[in-house]
């Protein structure tokens, strides 16, 4: 194996396991979701802000689009995490790709195929599957903010592809800036915080985030989309375990199925569609 595709390959896993960590941390944390979401779009707005210089301030009009979509996702996210299980908010982000399949011909003027039509219907099975609990006791948001989270990564994808040609750090970084405006002056959250929880915070947002994102990008560089998207699955597979491990929450039933049909509808996809690939150029 090349150095370069090895090195292309450890560095995808390694952005998986630390965007994996985020549920365990922000469940541990006894800050609100509006002190931690501050904390941690500040610190990685800074690091973005460190490492990428002058990139960050190239904005258009896309621009402004996706980090919408990305503040949305953020708030959303630590939301659901708060609000119901970490297996839950992640699972539920996940319906992201099955509804960029579905967008996608809309965007980028491509054909509608019957693949993708139908890894959008099992992925809404296994989504459906997450409501069941709800019909039986007390009502909860988190699965409602987790799904808004789904779209909004849907809405980021979509927005950052047709943006491609600038910088897309600059989206990242304008959306943790909107998040910390948005909690010091709508939410106005209590932040304070001991020693250890602003290492906790600063591991979100330096490590989770930050180094994250430039460990999956590098890894993009060498690695086939298909690739670098069947490594990043390991994300919503360890976010429940490190919770399961360090916090004690377990997953009902219901969101283990349902979280296997949404990523075993995206993994099926990508392997047929890049076969079909592959027989196509021979």
């Amino acid at each position: 194996m090349p150095f370069s595709y090895r090195s292309g390959v450890v560095a995808t896993i390694l952005a998986a396991i630390i965007w994996s960590t985020g549920g365990l941390f922000i469940k541990l944390l006894p800050q609100s979701a509006y002190a931690i979401l501050f904390y941690r779009s500040i610190y990685a707005a800074i690091l973005f802000l460190v490492v990428f210089r002058t990139k960050v301030f190239q904005i258009n009009r896309l621009t402004l689009v996706a980090s919408f979509f990305y503040t949305v996702l953020l708030i959303s996210f630590v939301l659901a995490t708060k609000l119901t299980t970490a297996a839950n908010a992640i699972f539920l982000q996940y319906i992201a790709p099955a509804m960029v399949l579905l967008l996608e011909p809309l965007f980028f003027k491509i054909k509608l195929l019957r693949i993708n039509v139908m890894t959008v219907v099992i992925s809404i099975i296994g989504m459906c599957l997450f409501f069941v609990d709800e019909f039986t006791g007390e009502f909860n948001w988190g699965i409602v903010s987790a799904t808004i989270s789904g779209f909004a990564l849907a809405g980021l994808i979509i927005s950052q592809r047709l943006n491609y040609k600038d910088s897309p750090e600059s989206s990242i970084f304008l959306g943790n800036i909107w998040v910390v405006l948005i909690m010091l002056l709508v939410a106005q959250p209590d932040l304070s915080a001991t020693g250890v929880e602003h290492s906790m915070l600063l591991f979100l947002g330096f490590i989770q985030i930050g180094v994250g994102y430039m460990l999956f990008t590098y890894g993009q560089k060498i690695l086939s989309a298909l690739e670098s998207s069947l490594i990043a699955l390991l994300e919503p597979i360890l976010n429940p375990i490190w919770v399961v491990i360090g916090y004690g929450e377990h997953p009902s039933t219901y969101a283990i199925i349902g979280g296997a049909i949404i990523l075993s509808a995206i993994v099926y996809r990508m392997v047929a569609m890049d076969r079909e690939g592959e027989m196509s150029s021979r």
